[in-house]
């Protein structure tokens, strides 16, 4: 009996089922998982998912063949809480797949997150919630009680962040957890490359929304201390956004107009280029009172091609950079000049905080060490599973 256990647990079929996926750029963690060889990956993605903010409907992208990928409409595309599938096919496919486990990475309180959850009740199979929430929001009834019922639920929890964690436990989840970004980096894409080294001034870069959120005011301000210090400095903002005249007004009133150069938005496609011309990036988000940064996917990103990074200390940033001299309080542009300024003085440390950033993303950040750490948590969701089994058998 035991023997037969532990060789269907060896063949590890996971089913996926997240809107992220549409995207087949954000399939990479997927695949880096099929490509063990250890799982057989499943995907449910919404055939519909509407981005609200473009008024765009995605197609399910498929650029991996490994990954067998299912798709369904969803009621209430474009709302990440609120989105459902219809039960008889989330059955049909279920059934179709014939999972281990299933992880959804849809939040703790969402509708998608509950069906499953029943489904895993019905069924007895474990069920894998990841999630980025990192503030205690709130929340009605209704949805207080899909929280509980999915937290009960859940054999092991991957909130995205440090601060989700504390909320989970703040919620009594007592299970298995571990914090984990939802992908790593494709270290194929994003890797050290020559840029131009030429330019006598010292290139800040930023990537990213041009919303007030991101604190980019406080880098045109501390590009203006910089400036009456002596130092040479340009301003490279990649991206756009609702704030973009504000800032451009900002940059003005700060007397750096001429240092800044507006590039736009740009695709993950263009990134790397973009990011191999900076000397740093900077991430100076600031919390709002319903907002805080869950991550800073692009920190990973410049980190992997060996490119220094600078944080505010908002939401999850301090964590994923690593290096309290790197991290500044949010709005402090004389803290983060100060920063900059040693940074463009001192080269031996840059060149250390280089080496550094590419070593912290292979230890933490790849999609292929990512798809490790999961495997190993799988593993020890279906060993518990099977433990409570054979106590119940042998008893």
């Amino acid at each position: 009996m035991k023997q037969a256990i532990a060789e269907n647990v060896s063949a590890l079929r996971v089913l996926f089922i997240s809107h992220t996926y549409v995207v087949g750029v954000n399939q990479g963690k997927l695949n880096a998982i099929a490509q063990t060889g250890e799982v057989e990956v499943g995907l449910l993605a919404p055939s519909n998912w509407k981005a609200l903010e473009w008024n765009r409907v995605f197609a399910v992208e498929k650029p991996y063949p490994k990954i067998k990928v299912y798709t369904a409409p969803v009621l209430f595309t474009g709302k990440g809480g609120a989105h459902i599938y219809a039960p008889w096919k989330i059955w049909q496919v279920v059934n179709d797949f014939q999972p281990d486990l299933v992880q959804v990475e849809e939040e703790v309180f969402s509708l998608c997150a509950f069906e499953l959850a029943l489904w895993s009740r019905i069924t007895g199979k474990p069920l894998v919630v990841f999630g980025w929430e990192n503030m205690d929001r709130t929340l009605s009834m209704p949805r207080r009680w899909v929280r509980q019922f999915v937290i009960d639920t859940a054999k092991l929890m991957l909130p995205g962040n440090q601060d989700g964690a504390n909320l989970l436990q703040k919620w009594g989840y007592t299970g298995l957890m571990e914090v984990i970004p939802q992908m790593g980096v494709d270290t194929s894409l994003f890797s050290p490359r020559q840029g131009d080294r030429q330019n006598p001034e010292f290139r800040i870069g930023f990537l990213g929304r041009l919303v007030p959120e991101k604190g980019i005011d406080t880098i045109l301000a501390a590009a203006r201390i910089l400036q009456e210090r002596g130092l040479k400095s340009q301003v490279i903002l990649c991206g756009s956004g609702s704030h973009e005249d504000a800032l451009r007004q900002e940059a003005q009133k700060q007397q750096v107009a001429d240092l800044v150069i507006w590039r736009g938005s740009v695709s993950h496609k263009q990134a790397p280029e973009e990011i191999s011309q900076f000397d740093v990036l900077i991430l100076p988000s600031r919390t709002a009172s319903t907002w805080k940064e869950q991550f800073g996917h692009v920190l990973i990103e410049a980190m992997a091609m060996g490119v220094p990074v600078i944080g505010s200390n908002s939401g999850e940033i301090p964590n994923v950079i690593g290096r309290a001299d790197l991290v500044f309080p949010e709005g402090n542009a004389q803290a983060l000049a100060a920063i900059l300024e040693r940074m463009i003085c001192d080269l031996n440390w840059r060149q250390e905080l280089e080496h550094y950033c590419i070593t912290r993303v292979t230890q933490n950040y790849t999609h292929e060490r990512i798809a490790e750490r999961l495997i190993n948590l799988w593993n020890r969701v279906l060993k518990q599973k099977i433990g409570k089994y054979v106590t119940t058998v042998n008893s």
